[in-house]
């Protein structure tokens, strides 16, 4: 269901309950998600695989949990269900329950695929019912909803080496039984659904319209636009994939911190990342995405580019300063391509929650192929100059004008 011009004074009021069970439905999905990675070293010893063939699971599971996402997006744009967000959790229970006791590659295989399309279906569906439950106030639900990835992203390596590690693969099926809680979060947000989806099919009946999308520039320049929106998505988590994978190694290497400080100091930068996300979308709101957006890029540039240059403590700070501004981008930077294109939300919800997904798992491959072959500390300062992209968002219009 799309927000039309038409429709906007009865898109309802700011549903704070409706956003909150939705950024727990994100954290619970995206916690599940992140478990797949985790019992990598497990499935490898236990099955006796070669690296190639861990390297063709991650592949798999790339492809159904990115490259499905528009698809599964634009299917729902024109087919509507109340209850798609259970049945992509429904699908996430399958393939964990599945990767659990398999003992078959080729079984582990469709457990990441099923893992996969569970999160193809989620993203898209609930991009666009945190738009809907938003009030106006686009920018501040997508930041409440992102922030609950955020942090489910990172307690699931927590859970993994809490339950899994210690006792092995089959405790996923443990892990897998939290599917069910998040179904059971679900279930208001369905309800709610419902109910607005009934509401407004009954209003066009007795205005006797049929939907009107309104799009505030032509197709040629809204395709340029989102092209100009993508370099960007692409600038952002290629210097945060080098983040996320690699920045303990880095502090390891350059300057001998443990293992454990090297955690801590991980646990700083995302800390950051989750401030930044959860404001970058309000501020969005009040000044205009495309600043939100060129700051947050560009603003980048000065702290990355020093930050291979100086000692641990100034390491630190600069990362923690990077993690909150790169990641005040993406809240902006999706609710500025839905308010392009304001009758696909799925679709485009889709394309950049695909698009973004898929850019941090193929840098990081990219990236530990060329730290392997120059040194750690060469990855950061190359990829220090990413953000530099940043000066393309100068050719974004300013939507709060339109």
């Amino acid at each position: 269901m799309s927000i039309t011009a038409s429709d906007k004074k009865n898109t309802g009021s700011f549903a704070l309950g409706i956003l909150f069970a939705l950024s727990l439905s994100h954290c619970t999905n995206d916690m599940l998600q992140s478990v797949i990675m985790a019992v990598y070293p497990l499935v490898k010893s236990e099955l006796a695989l070669s690296f190639a063939q861990v390297g063709l699971i991650t592949m798999v599971y790339q492809i159904s949990a990115s490259v499905f996402q528009p698809v599964m997006g634009m299917v729902m744009d024109r087919h509507q269900k109340p209850w798609s967000l259970p049945m992509g959790m429904g699908f996430t229970f399958t393939g964990l329950m599945l990767l659990a006791f398999v003992h078959q590659f080729w079984l582990v295989l469709v457990s990441v695929a099923l893992v996969g399309i569970g999160s193809s279906i989620f993203h898209p569906e609930a991009a666009r019912l945190t738009a809907l439950a938003s009030g106006g106030k686009r920018g501040l639900a997508q930041s409440l909803f992102q922030v609950g990835g955020n942090l489910g992203g990172s307690f699931g390596p927590l859970l993994a080496a809490l339950v899994i590690a210690p006792y092995g693969r089959q405790n996923v099926g443990l892990i897998a039984l939290l599917a069910l809680v998040g179904m059971c979060i679900m279930l208001p947000v369905c309800r709610w659904y419902r109910a607005r989806l009934k509401e407004w099919d009954e209003r066009r009946r007795q205005r006797g319209e049929g939907l009107r999308h309104e799009m505030p520039y032509s197709v040629p320049k809204t395709v340029f636009i989102i092209g100009v929106i993508i370099v960007l998505i692409f600038s952002k988590y290629i210097y945060m994939a080098s983040l996320n994978s690699y920045y303990t190694f880095y502090l390891i290497h350059k300057f001998g911190v443990s293992v454990q400080d090297s955690q801590f100091y991980l646990f700083i930068f995302l800390f950051a990342t989750a401030a930044g996300t959860l404001l970058g979308g309000p501020i969005g709101d009040r000044i205009g995405r495309k600043y939100v957006i060129w700051g947050s890029i560009l603003g980048t540039a000065p702290f990355s580019l020093l930050m291979p240059h100086v000692g641990l403590v100034p390491t630190v700070i600069l990362s923690f300063l990077i993690g909150f501004i790169l990641s005040s981008a993406f809240p902006a930077i999706l609710v500025y391509a839905q308010e392009l294109l304001p009758y696909k939300i799925g679709l485009i919800s889709g394309i950049f929650y695909g698009f973004a997904f898929g850019i941090a798992g193929i840098a990081s491959a990219v990236l530990g192929n060329f730290a392997d072959e120059y040194g750690i500390e060469y990855v950061y300062q190359v990829v220090a100059f990413t953000p530099l992209l940043g000066l393309v968002a100068c050719l974004l219009p300013n939507l709060k004008e339109k």
